[in-house]
């Protein structure tokens, strides 16, 4: 992990999301395999597992969330 990469994720881990509304995830499904999701300024993401909400969450920036749909929407995972 680079130097900037981590302060990248120290910053997001200290953004304050207890006033965000969380939601499901338009890429659930409908068998249980779902998780929720907070909207981070800038365009990030907060994601939990719906499931277990006690679980730690995954914080991504934009373009971590925006490669991750787009690799979910071509099949790569």
């Amino acid at each position: 992990m680079t130097t900037e990469h981590a302060e990248t994720t120290t910053a997001l881990y200290a953004i304050d999301v207890t006033g965000l509304t969380r939601y499901k995830s338009p890429l659930s499904t409908n068998n249980d395999s779902c998780v929720e999701l907070k909207d981070l300024p800038g365009g990030g993401r907060v994601v939990y597992d719906s499931k277990d909400l006690s679980r730690p969450s995954l914080r991504f920036g934009a373009a971590a969330w925006d490669a991750l749909e787009d690799a979910i929407r071509d099949g790569l995972i």
